[in-house]
């Protein structure tokens, strides 16, 4: 590719689901056997993926940048010089969509700032999967990433969000550390009204995928629900 020609950045979807890569869309995963950059959370993940979908290069001629925590932004720009070279890059999530309940966006919006072109591919969102299954308001909804982790925090923020709902006519999204999934069922069975609905989707797109959209007073009445570091997605309403 010649270097006066500005590569693209494509947001390439992860499997969110342990079979998961038969959920790419064919034409994605035969696109993608031609990269040779990535930027993934974590370089074991991005492997696991090529491996998966096969690659028109070896493991040592591919290059994998790390974008997480750790990162520091002064690296952003060395990652983003790769479209500025001609090449493309692809940008990967741990799971489902980059950019989204991910540092993705960082690099996207620099992509903008260079002019870079952004051309996001087709794949599972948990986020979305979730709500399409809750037979919640798919017309208003809001996401709201990670509660606090502490009892009294995380009692507030969900009061909060059950006020939100109430008063902006919208079901409110959320995730948690898979560990911490009983502590928020815990909490919101104490603070939430009993009328209010509580959706729980658990491992989307697992044989034990578990989703299940209930009121608070019948979430009372479960007995030995094993949530336990599951991936999940919460939806309040």
């Amino acid at each position: 590719m010649s270097n006066n020609k500005k590569g693209s950045l494509y947001l390439v979807p992860c499997p969110i689901a342990d079979n998961g890569i038969a959920h790419i869309p064919s034409e994605t995963r035969e696109h993608l056997r031609s990269f040779k950059y990535y930027i993934a959370e974590h370089a074991k993940t991005c492997r696991r993926f090529i491996k998966a979908i096969g690659s028109d290069f070896t493991f040592d001629e591919i290059e994998i940048f790390e974008l997480n925590k750790r990162t520091d932004s002064s690296e952003h720009q060395e990652m983003i010089q790769v479209c500025l070279d001609g090449h493309d890059l692809g940008l990967m999530s741990d799971a489902g969509c980059p950019g989204v309940a991910d540092p993705g966006a960082k690099i996207v919006s620099l992509a903008h700032q260079h002019n870079i072109k952004v051309i996001p591919l087709v794949g599972p969102s948990s986020l979305l999967l979730a709500l399409m299954a809750s037979g919640m308001n798919g017309q208003g909804f809001s996401f709201h990433g990670y509660l606090s982790p502490k009892r009294p925090l995380l009692c507030k923020d969900l009061k909060k969000l059950e006020s939100l709902s109430r008063s902006n006519k919208q079901c409110q999204l959320f995730i948690e550390t898979p560990y911490r999934n009983h502590q928020v069922l815990e909490e919101a069975c104490k603070v939430l009204q009993n009328h209010t609905r509580l959706c729980i989707a658990c491992d989307i797109g697992n044989s034990n995928q578990f989703i299940k959209t209930m009121t608070i007073a019948n979430w009372k009445k479960q007995n030995n629900l094993n949530l336990h570091k599951r991936p999940a997605v919460f939806i309040i309403e």
